[in-house]
């Protein structure tokens, strides 16, 4: 039987990396807004409808403020999420912060029919949390100076997946050393996130990726 999952309400809606190795720990933005935030209170037509799109999801999240920072840098039409739903349950989250409501609702997607349905086939299993890096952070791509999609809150870097029987399966311990189950999930789901975000980086890619995935919304479609 499906747990009761918490949808927080909509602001003002219906009448209401390739980036360096992140730390394993929350992160925080690097600058101070220089501008003051702008709430929606009337959310713009095609953020209501993305709004609307993740509700439909049973995520749990809270609309936020629109804020800027360093130049390159802000937080616009993004969300926090608390939590998302597989076909039973409700998923748990950790360290992210706000992330773009784009990202989000291909987040909930991939979270629901690309890893829990994964794990129930490959490991006996479905999936209790979601662990990442992080979502935020005002910084560069690596030796570059580029912004990072992170820079936009556009990406998510994913870390590990706790099992609903307490088994943790994660990018850096078992993308190459796991069991063979392992290995074939992290594949499986590395391989259906290609399917709903513009840019996919993990192991493959290069050594700062070896231990998270590292999901972007964009308009493109690179995946390693």
């Amino acid at each position: 039987m499906r747990r009761n999952l918490l949808i927080l309400p909509l602001v003002g809606l219906l009448g209401a990396c390739i980036g360096s190795q992140p730390p394993p720990a929350p992160q925080r933005e690097s600058a101070r807004p220089s501008q003051s935030s702008r709430a929606y209170s009337r959310p713009s037509p095609a953020f209501g409808q993305c709004l609307s799109e993740l509700s439909a999801q049973h995520a749990a999240f809270q609309p936020l403020d629109d804020k800027y920072f360093a130049k390159g840098c802000s937080t616009v039409n993004t969300v926090r999420l608390s939590s998302l739903a597989s076909d039973t349950a409700s998923l748990g989250l950790t360290n992210l912060g706000p992330v773009t409501c784009t990202v989000a609702t291909g987040f909930a997607g991939w979270a629901r029919f690309g890893v829990d349905r994964a794990a129930e086939q490959i490991l006996g299993s479905g999936i209790a949390r979601i662990e990442t890096f992080g979502s935020y952070n005002c910084r560069n791509v690596a030796g570059t100076a580029k912004r990072s999609g992170h820079a936009t809150a556009n990406a998510i870097d994913v870390s590990a997946f706790v099992l609903a029987d307490g088994r943790r399966v994660s990018v850096l311990n078992d993308w190459d050393a796991g069991s063979r189950a392992e290995k074939r999930f992290l594949r499986v789901v590395h391989e259906s996130a290609c399917k709903r975000f513009g840019m996919v980086l993990g192991p493959d890619y290069n050594a700062a990726h070896a231990n998270h995935f590292h999901l972007e919304a964009t308009g493109g479609s690179y995946c390693r």
